[in-house]
């Protein structure tokens, strides 16, 4: 019987041991995950950011499996589907998009699920869900920023489906919340929510473009106008929708002449939205 039991306890001691090994070996990781990501944000090569981004993922995902509650692969699961689903996804295939963005709100959620009292606030309604964001502070904003961001993005390509429409004032809270604590938090993009929510909606629904506008314009401010993708959504949910067509022609040529360089560190996603700008030309009898 001692035996047993001492055959136990040394499983035990190994197995302990080797969940601290992993995570200490993780964590040793970090810098070299972090450097990865913003020499990711740096290519400028379409094709290799995709591939290198899809291999990405799925080393963050199998990391996570050894350490389930890492906030940082978590940030960095969450950030990464929702750059893959809008850079390389939706425009050719929005199913598939979709459940990319779903996955990225799902491990932002995981990240803001950390307090507890998360999943009850959302079951009481947006009136607990409200004053719980509220207590979130700047170290809570990745967490807030991508489950928002992702689970608009859903939204977005899921207007013709009820349910996801009433999730919609939930992202409101997550977003009007990243506002009041960063809204220069990943080049302004929380603008661009807000301005796309105002220009996608129909007037009868709160929609309006002008407001639209002043959000975009607020996000320009913050990035010098050097963020490409801001002027792709000037021209879906501002241009298109005042029905200017010399003002959509404007703003995708600006994109289109512009450097992807003209923001550092940022070179992917300008060139991503010069790719958005050739889509859109496309598209531009159905949106006229």
């Amino acid at each position: 019987m001692k035996k047993v039991i001492y055959c136990i306890i040394f499983s035990l001691v190994i197995l302990l041991n080797s969940c601290s090994l992993n995570r200490l070996v993780i964590g040793q990781m970090s810098p070299i995950l972090e450097n990865s990501s913003a020499a990711l944000f740096e290519e400028s090569d379409l094709e290799l950011a995709e591939q290198a981004l899809a291999s990405n993922l799925k080393l963050i995902e199998g990391l996570l499996k050894s350490d389930p509650q890492n906030e940082q692969l978590l940030r960095l699961a969450a950030q990464g589907y929702a750059g893959y689903a809008l850079g390389f996804v939706e425009d050719e295939n929005p199913e598939r998009a979709k459940v990319m963005y779903l996955r990225a709100r799902d491990y932002g959620l995981r990240l803001l699920q950390k307090n507890n009292n998360f999943v009850q606030a959302e079951k009481e309604g947006l009136e607990a869900l409200a004053g719980l964001v509220k207590s979130y502070d700047k170290n809570d904003l990745p967490g807030l920023f991508w489950t928002g961001f992702s689970w608009a993005g859903y939204i977005n390509l899921s207007l013709d489906k009820p349910a996801a429409l009433l999730d919609l004032p939930k992202v409101q809270l997550i977003m009007e919340r990243v506002e009041e604590l960063d809204s220069s938090y990943f080049n302004g993009a929380v603008y661009l929510y807000f301005g796309s929510i105002y220009g996608m909606k129909p007037k009868i629904m709160g929609g309006d473009p002008e407001k639209a506008k002043q959000y975009f314009d607020k996000n320009l401010l913050i990035t010098e106008n050097k963020f490409l993708l801001t002027y792709i959504y000037m021209a879906k949910y501002y241009a298109a929708k005042i029905l200017d067509e010399s003002l959509f022609d404007q703003y995708l040529a600006y994109v289109e002449n512009a450097s992807i360089d003209v923001l550092p560190g940022m070179e992917l996603l300008n060139q991503i939205a010069k790719r958005k700008a050739g889509y859109l030309k496309k598209m531009k009898e159905d949106l006229f």
